[in-house]
């Protein structure tokens, strides 16, 4: 794929994963195994609450095509094929559900220089039909998506947003819910040594007038061991710890408490993440 600007999904994408990603309050396990020919198998298993869910997928790749296919504890078989550089800066991804007839859907992604574009449309005889675009260089990015039910000739959603990236951080506003939520944030490497991050997040809901603000860190205690946390001014802090103890063998510990209500029992999560 070309370098280009990216694609409009990435616009924020970095403060969204600092605040969010690897936080679960759950219990999962995961095991990532793979063959001499090439073909990966990964086995999750997760515990929310009394329920208990598992899947095996695996995932092969031959030259430019790689095909996934996951089955779950409920008997569904999600299958996607992707074709990557069917021709220059272009990836096609074909996907559907098994027994769910209604879930077909073909996505291309297209790349280049200041543009990126992706376009997917359902399988059935009144799609949804979903559009994005983004254009710019410099680190400089605007961008859109619309999508579209043929079947009610509504829009289902219409959002944009700007970007601004640099090597030592990235800044984004967008529009959200069809317009109704405005989101601005920024992310800050403070010392790129420790990887020390600082990011923030402003919501602003215009149909209910409310506000929502969240602040996060993360540190790395050295090169396997990393830290983070977030607050937000509804009181919920939340933080995490991250240890590599083999190569791309991760465990994870999450906590969240409400600081309004201290008198209730604060959230815990393990996530462990094996590949023997």
């Amino acid at each position: 794929m070309g370098k280009g600007p990216g694609f409009y999904s990435e616009i924020g994408k970095k403060t969204k994963d600092l605040l969010t990603k690897d936080y679960t309050y759950d219990q999962k396990f995961t095991v990532s195994t793979a063959t001499s020919t090439g073909l990966n198998f990964v086995t999750t298993g997760l515990k929310k609450g009394e329920v208990f869910a598992a899947d095996i997928s695996t995932n092969f790749k031959r030259n430019n095509i790689t095909a996934d296919v996951k089955i779950d504890s409920k008997s569904n078989i999600l299958a996607t094929v992707t074709v990557d550089e069917f021709t220059a800066g272009a990836k096609s991804i074909f996907s559907f559900t098994i027994p769910d007839t209604k879930s077909g859907k073909v996505e291309v992604q297209y790349s280049h220089d200041h543009v990126g574009v992706t376009g997917s449309i359902g399988l059935t005889p009144n799609p949804v039909v979903d559009v994005t675009a983004a254009i710019g260089s410099e680190g400089l990015v605007i961008g859109g998506e619309v999508g579209y039910d043929t079947a009610t000739g509504r829009l289902t959603k219409y959002n944009a947003g700007v970007g601004f990236t640099k090597p030592d951080f990235s800044t984004a506003v967008t529009l959200l819910d069809r317009c109704d939520t405005v989101k601005a944030s920024y992310i800050h490497l403070i010392n790129p040594a420790s990887r020390t991050q600082v990011a923030a997040e402003v919501a602003h809901k215009f149909s209910k007038n409310e506000n929502t603000f969240t602040v996060g860190g993360l540190y790395e205690l050295d090169r396997l061991t990393t830290v983070k946390g977030r607050l937000n001014n509804h009181g919920k802090m939340a933080t995490l710890i991250q240890h590599e103890w083999r190569p791309k063998s991760l465990v994870t510990i999450s906590g969240e408490v409400d600081t309004k209500a201290l008198d209730k029992s604060a959230k815990i999560g393990l996530a462990l993440a094996l590949k023997p």
